[in-house]
């Protein structure tokens, strides 16, 4: 048998035993469907008590915890708890936390899953990842199996491509929501930043049939937030948690508790036994400007970062109690050069057309400010520009504030819009901040004195605290202007 003959005979053997060795040495590594870690309702570490600012939620989870602790109550009335909860809500407001203390308060084993360990390059992995968790749970309840980031394994199956270890995870999931009975004592909770992105399949009655939004708190909530944080800290007499509170509108609970421990921090840098409010202060500035800077700066530059800074600060009193500036500073931290600290006077939910334009016109007065003294503006009103267009653009896109569209909304999605609408909707936003940038001009204008004042006392001092603006703003009456804007913007011609 000559050469050619026997590599002939020989290679397709060789070549399937290759294949062979290879599909063995791939099924011996590959991950397998492992057991998820239980933890018994007893040993997890959170109670209700550690549960503050989330009453509502609270309320509605106490249910779940009831039926495990005495489900024949339930049952005598023909009832049952949904066999899947969703806690939807902004990152850090306690989804996690929440479903901790029911385990806890419930005494039921504690399975917790990241919804993104399900998702792997094996295709039938993360199904079996799935069977496997809910047959634990099964075996070992009453039981709770906790799924975080939920849109990892969810998310919406829009037929916009074939995905197919993501659709066979998925469709395990709904089959293991299906199939528990009226025996089972098994809840499903998991958690989602993204509830808009999850399968409609996901969300329809038997499955994740109850939906628990765990919103940011309200002032009352952030203050029984920070009695839980600072429960095992020494505070010293000057601290008000109440006024707290009032400053850190719009923080979670997470924020708030990386409050308390970098409040802790900087007591302990400074040597003192207690945390001080001043403690607190600066940590609200290290977390929302970040650290401070070294850097050196012109007595020309300083002299534009003072008339800034007490442009804004200038703005907010006129206003009145909208946006009052808590501090106002020219001292460098993070990537701002300087800048005012505004905190909403109280907690609100809805806002007037007329107030959107009186806080676009306080993030304005920053750039207002440098025109009218210096004749010519610098590049330091940058944030404030982004978030003038944040507002301007949700007035006219989604609010319905515009003169075109008072009835409706006008979103950047929506393709049906025509070219000549979305151009009179892009015209009707330049329109809304170009005339609170000129209303802007002309009340530091008008208030141009008091604009110097505190301008001066900032290239003083670098700072000045609420109570200090105050005593610089103290002849200066604040201007109600609603019916004025209003009337204002109306009779103002578009501009190119």
């Amino acid at each position: 048998m000559d050469f050619e003959t026997t590599l002939i005979t020989w290679l397709p053997i060789i070549f399937f035993g290759v294949v062979i060795v290879l599909l063995v040495y791939t099924m011996r590594f590959m991950p397998r469907a492992k057991p998820a870690p239980v933890v018994k309702g007893s040993q997890v570490e959170v109670s209700w008590d550690d549960v503050a600012g989330l009453d509502e939620a609270k309320e509605e989870l106490q249910e779940v915890v009831d039926f495990l602790r005495n489900r024949k109550r339930f049952e005598r009335l023909g009832a049952r708890v949904p066999r899947g909860i969703l806690l939807h809500g902004s990152p850090g407001t306690g989804k996690t936390l929440l479903a901790k203390a029911v385990a806890s308060a419930s005494g039921a084993n504690f399975y917790s899953a990241s919804a993104s360990s399900f998702v792997e390059m094996f295709a039938g992995l993360g199904a079996a990842r799935i069977r496997k968790l809910f047959e634990e749970a099964r075996k070992n309840a009453p039981a709770i199996i906790f799924i975080d980031e939920l849109d990892a394994v969810g998310a919406s199956r829009t037929g916009g491509g074939f995905h197919r270890e993501h659709d066979q995870t998925l469709n395990q999931l709904l089959v293991e929501l299906d199939g528990f009975n009226a025996r089972d004592e098994v809840i499903v909770m998991a958690a989602s930043n993204r509830i808009q992105d999850l399968d409609a399949a996901l969300l329809r009655p038997g499955r994740f049939d109850r939906q628990v939004n765990v919103a940011p708190p309200d002032v009352a909530g952030r203050e029984a937030i920070l009695g839980v944080h600072t429960r095992d800290k020494p505070l010293a007499a000057d601290v008000d948690l109440d006024k707290v509170a009032r400053q850190t509108a719009g923080l979670t609970g997470a924020d708030l508790a990386n409050l308390c421990n970098e409040a802790a921090i900087f007591a302990a840098r400074s040597g003192v036994q207690y945390v001080r409010f001043t403690d607190f202060e600066a940590a609200m500035e290290r977390i929302v400007a970040g650290l401070q800077q070294r850097r050196v700066v012109s007595d020309k530059e300083k002299r534009i970062l003072a008339y800034h800074a007490a442009g804004h600060a200038v703005m907010s009193h006129l206003v009145g109690d909208l946006f009052p500036a808590q501090k106002a500073t020219i001292v460098s931290r993070g990537q701002a050069l300087g800048y005012t600290f505004n905190t909403p006077a109280e907690d609100r939910y809805l806002h007037t057309r007329e107030e959107f334009v009186d806080l676009i016109m306080v993030f304005l007065a920053g750039r207002a400010a440098e025109q009218i003294v210096f004749g010519r503006i610098t590049n330091g009103a940058a944030n404030d520009l982004e978030r003038v267009t944040d507002i301007a653009r949700s007035m006219v896109f989604e609010f319905g504030m515009s003169e075109i569209a008072p009835s409706r909304t006008m979103r950047a999605d929506n393709y049906a819009l025509s070219e000549e609408t979305k151009r009179l909707r892009d015209s009707e936003q330049a329109r809304l901040t170009d005339h609170a940038y000129d209303e802007a001009q002309r009340l530091l204008s008008k208030h141009r004195v008091s604009l110097d004042r505190v301008a001066e006392a900032l290239l003083e001092k670098e700072t000045l605290d609420r109570s200090e603006l105050e005593a610089l703003l103290a002849d200066v009456r604040p201007e109600s202007r609603s019916s004025e804007t209003i009337g204002t913007v109306r009779a103002l011609p578009g501009r190119d």
